[in-house]
């Protein structure tokens, strides 16, 4: 089933998709994640397919694509391995360095409070170890929306709604 966020693919693309792109980061290379992702999906591969969303958030000026994480989320299968994504987002927003670090850590945390939203608690719990260990303040989801630049705001709302609307009730 096609991520209906994403652009189509073909079910048969390789990392070499995106890497011809990477070095200008552009659109080319955000238009390239996401078809790898959706591939990905169609794959199997949830896990590499919510990463190569990760990749398509580095471009500052291209809204992050938050309903196709959504989106993912809601239909996980239980026997494809997605990891932990509550987790994922919780350790690459505090872990982030590079180009547009402070953009990308904002994007990872609103990615870590829509996985919390749509994913039971009892499977996919918060790095509590961290936390502790780091004295984490994880921000509110208020704060970040503020943090976020305007091109992310329409696909931010959607996002949200969508995960609202077809979450797994976390007990």
């Amino acid at each position: 089933m096609l991520n209906p966020h994403l652009p189509e693919a073909s079910p048969d693309l390789g990392p070499s998709h995106t890497r011809q792109h990477r070095t200008k980061a552009g659109l080319a290379f955000h238009r390239a994640c996401l078809e790898f992702s959706q591939s990905l999906w169609l794959q199997e591969k949830p896990a590499q397919a919510i990463l190569q969303l990760n990749k398509a958030s580095m471009i500052p000026d291209r809204a992050a694509p938050y309903p196709a994480l959504v989106w993912f989320l809601a239909h996980r299968r239980d026997h494809l391995f997605i990891g932990n994504p509550v987790r994922h987002f919780q350790h690459l927003a505090t872990r982030i360095s590079g180009d547009h670090a402070k953009l990308r850590s904002w994007r990872a945390w609103a990615c870590f409070h829509l996985a919390e939203i749509s994913l039971p608690c009892s499977n996919f719990p918060r790095d509590h170890e961290q936390i502790e260990k780091e004295k984490l303040m994880i921000p509110a989801f208020c704060k970040i929306e503020k943090k976020l630049p305007s091109c992310d705001s329409s696909t931010l709302s959607a996002a949200k709604a969508l995960a609202r609307t077809s979450s797994r009730k976390r007990p």
